[in-house]
């Protein structure tokens, strides 16, 4: 007798304790978290100093762990992708931009957000910064509105960042959450996703870049209705 093939799970499967509400709270708390950080920011302060200064705010939250490492690129370093390892002799300038990239646990459940900002007077990197936040918005209401899948989201969101004068980086394409650990249910790149995603399990990333000059910007959020 043939032997029936083992179901392939679905990309979008969460545990027993998923909880959208939590989802929403983890969220909520994680934003906290980065605004908590970004009060601690000065010009001088390298991005280990900002890591350990980034612990305490996360315990007057009441974090239970971290599910990636904190990550907060500074400068030049803000065009470096995830698993790149940035320049550690870089410190925020008077006039400078960095990021804050963070992903912690509430109640059982992730929450993974960043932004960017910046200190003194720098109108080009701040265009950069509103820009990632703008682009977020356009590809985040393109989902809302016409239900395109992971994969038409982050063409669209290339198209888009070009059509602004920015480069967009392609090799960051978003991620799955949900109850901790999000890994075991395996969901893969939103970017790679052939589906429209579900509301509240998603995370959709923007990495723009200069065309020409070292700086860059990031934003990212939940993806939800």
């Amino acid at each position: 007798m043939a032997q029936t093939p083992m179901s392939t799970p679905s990309r979008e499967t969460v545990g027993q304790r998923f909880d959208p509400a939590l989802m929403q709270h983890a969220r909520e708390k994680t934003w906290a978290a980065l605004h908590g950080i970004r009060e601690r920011m000065r010009p001088g302060i390298s991005e280990d100093e900002a890591k350990a200064a980034a612990l305490d705010v996360f315990r007057g939250l009441g974090y239970e762990r971290l599910w990636h490492p904190v990550l907060i690129r500074i400068g030049a370093n803000t065009t470096k992708t995830y698993r790149q390892r940035s320049d550690p002799n870089v410190r925020l300038g008077e006039n400078d931009s960095y990021f804050i990239d963070l992903g912690l646990v509430f109640d059982g459940h992730e929450g993974d957000v960043g932004d960017t900002f910046v200190v003194g007077h720098a109108p080009q990197r701040q265009a950069c910064a509103e820009a990632a936040r703008t682009l977020f918005g356009e590809v985040a209401d393109a989902w809302r509105a016409q239900g395109l899948s992971g994969q038409a989201l982050y063409a669209f969101a290339g198209e888009r960042a070009e059509a602004m004068g920015w480069r967009f980086n392609h090799a960051i394409k978003g991620h799955r959450v949900s109850d901790f650990p999000h890994s075991i249910h395996q969901g893969g790149d939103l970017g790679d996703l052939e589906a429209s995603p579900s509301s509240g399990l998603w995370i959709l990333e923007i990495q723009i870049a200069h065309p020409t000059e070292p700086f860059g910007a990031f934003y990212e959020d939940l993806l939800a209705r």
